[in-house]
């Protein structure tokens, strides 16, 4: 997927189920208990890799669990899709209304990131 952020992607390995999409004029799309391979975050997003067929434009919530302790909760909304192997597709999604003390944690993770790599 081209680069197309503002903020560094950072490697993250989470697994979310995305249990209903919905829209802004209330349309939902329920039921859908599909899980998802989340593979980097930034401070505007995150990337994530499934075999579903997702709708662009579409939003969902989420738990983004870093461990125990730093997590938070958000509202992601589906903005980009890529085909990779066979039928998976890896799609960019951007947080919405993400709280600054929110986008803390990003860069929290990422100060751990580079402790670990300092190592």
């Amino acid at each position: 997927m081209d680069e197309r952020r503002k903020n560094k992607r950072l490697p993250i390995f989470l697994e979310l189920e995305i249990s209903k999409l919905f829209k802004q004029d209330n349309e939902i799309i329920e039921n859908i208990e599909e899980e998802i391979e989340v593979i980097n975050i930034s401070k505007t997003g995150i990337g994530f890799l499934s075999q579903a067929d997702f709708p662009l434009d579409y939003y969902f919530n989420a738990k983004i669990e870093f461990d125990k302790e730093r997590f938070f909760y958000c509202v992601i909304k589906i903005i980009r899709k890529e085909i990779v192997e066979g039928n998976a597709a890896i799609y960019g999604c951007e947080f919405v209304g993400l709280a600054e003390f929110l986008s803390k944690k990003v860069d929290e993770y990422e100060a751990i990131l580079t402790e670990e790599s300092e190592e």
